[in-house]
């Protein structure tokens, strides 16, 4: 009897291994979170532990970098696997759908939903309009009013300053919204149809602006901060406005640790529920953290990216760096990846090409599974940025096209070039452009040809575009009902 019982259980666990081969995926991607917000990768404020374990136990990249320094276009990017030429949203509803990441895994069988920070339209272009089977809290909001219940301050707001969808009637006084998001994803992932792997994002509003923490977490770290002391200037110049030297907002710190405290409910779920050995978890950022303001005024400046350059809105390394882990327990060999050069557009065709094997044409992101397996390496990779639109007055920045290829990195401003070898010089200090006149030649030209194929209007005033043909519809509509 007991021998039959078993292999009742046997049989039983093989059925459900058979009925979900594919891997579950899932992605927790930060807002504003800069590569050195973490305690793995040199913060000394920021305490991270649970993110930390993450890192052990998947591949760690150091030369991950987003497709743009600000939210919208690098979301475009990862989205669609392509170079946001602009700070348009872009048009994801005009997507065709063999190019729609979502769209292929869902034909694969796969359960997909978007929770948290979207900024990338709204109708054909929101989350469900574009392909998600499901989604919570994700609008056109770039952000949102306060971080604590409730939640929203201007209720009849429209476009970027929309308020968050759902999170009012889901919360209750004391809530903070990353507690609420995460709580949301675990309920979706016990929930979904059996047997369908998931593929999920979870996209905190951490830890963009307001900088708000709970007052537990505030406390904790003002008592760190008594016995850290910091050497040279709180701020230094950089174009228009400052950029700040040093980690030592105990709010901040608390908004960050309060991500990692999520992350961790996340791992701690997916292993109670025995399915962390078949999740792909990625973790990563959208760009650098706001480190910079500019000529307007002085802004509550969240962290410093030191040793890196700038910050947000900026194609130095502080603004474009970002963490990115990626774990598959048992699949992927746990280590660090010093040499490969990765972008933020390369996450889906990746994931396709893990999950999957496949491929999806006519993009600009390439898939770097091999490179997670250890079988190749991108150290000689060639890949661009173009900045269009500068914000001298709240970040400091003005327009710039960028080239990183191998170890050298070259940006064009408006009246100079500068080059750097970021591999022996991070913080981007000592411009080569003078002492290597040839490679900053060569460099100027790969961009210049790059932006001559690229900076083309079907590709940078897409979101424009289909922007006058809905108002010209709807024009033409009141006309006729005239």
């Amino acid at each position: 009897m007991k021998k039959t019982i078993l292999q009742g259980i046997a049989l039983m666990f093989t059925i459900t291994l058979m009925a979900q081969e594919k891997p579950n995926i899932l992605i927790i991607h930060t807002d504003d979170l800069g590569y050195h917000d973490l305690s793995f990768t040199g913060s000394q404020l920021y305490d991270t532990p649970n993110i930390d374990a993450l890192a052990k136990e998947a591949v760690s990249f150091s030369n991950a970098y987003s497709s743009y320094p600000r939210c919208t276009p690098s979301r475009y990017g990862m989205m669609t696997g392509t170079y946001p030429v602009n700070e348009d949203k872009g048009y994801l509803g005009g997507l065709d759908a063999d190019k729609n990441f979502i769209k292929q895994f869902e034909k694969a069988g796969y359960y997909t939903f978007y929770v948290g920070k979207w900024h990338l339209g709204d109708k054909e272009s929101a989350p469900m309009g574009f392909g998600y089977d499901y989604s919570y809290a994700a609008g056109e909001a770039g952000g949102i009013s306060t971080r604590f219940y409730p939640f929203n301050k201007n209720e009849n707001a429209i476009g970027d300053k929309a308020p968050v969808l759902n999170v009012k009637e889901d919360g209750k006084p004391g809530d903070y919204v990353s507690d609420l998001l995460t709580t949301k994803t675990l309920d979706i992932i016990k929930n979904k149809p059996k047997n369908e792997p998931f593929l999920g994002v979870l996209a905190f509003y951490a830890v963009h602006t307001p900088i708000e923490a709970k007052k537990e977490d505030i406390a904790r770290n003002k008592q760190q901060l008594k016995t850290m002391s910091f050497e040279g200037p709180d701020y230094i110049k950089e174009g228009s406005g400052r950029h700040k030297m040093h980690q030592d907002d105990p709010v901040y710190a608390g908004m960050v640790e309060n991500v990692d405290e999520n992350v961790g409910r996340i791992l701690k779920f997916l292993k109670d529920s025995n399915i962390d050995r078949n999740t792909i978890i990625v973790f990563s950022s959208d760009h650098g953290g706001l480190s910079n303001d500019g000529s307007k005024r002085e802004r509550h400046l969240a962290t410093s990216n030191n040793p890196l350059r700038a910050g947000k809105g900026w194609l130095y390394e502080g603004g474009i760096r970002v963490p990115l882990l990626i774990k598959w327990e048992g699949q992927l060999k746990p280590h660090q990846d010093d040499a490969s050069i990765v972008l933020g557009m390369d996450v889906f065709p990746t994931l396709l090409d893990l999950a999957l094997s496949q491929k999806v044409t006519g993009i600009d992101g390439q898939s770097y599974k091999k490179v997670l397996e250890g079988k190749e390496t991108w150290e000689d990779r060639t890949v661009f940025w173009h900045s269009n639109k500068a914000r001298p007055e709240s970040t400091g920045d003005p327009k710039t096209s960028a080239v990183r290829s191998g170890d050298y990195k070259l940006l064009q401003f408006k009246d100079h070039v500068e080059l750097y070898d970021v591999k022996k010089d991070i913080s981007e200090s000592h411009d080569l452009s003078q002492e290597e006149p040839k490679k900053a030649k060569d460099m100027l030209k790969t961009l210049r040809d790059w932006k001559n194929a690229y900076l083309v209007p079907e590709k940078m005033d897409m979101w424009r575009n289909h922007a006058k043909e809905e108002k010209a519809k709807e024009k033409k509509a009141k006309n006729i009902k005239g």
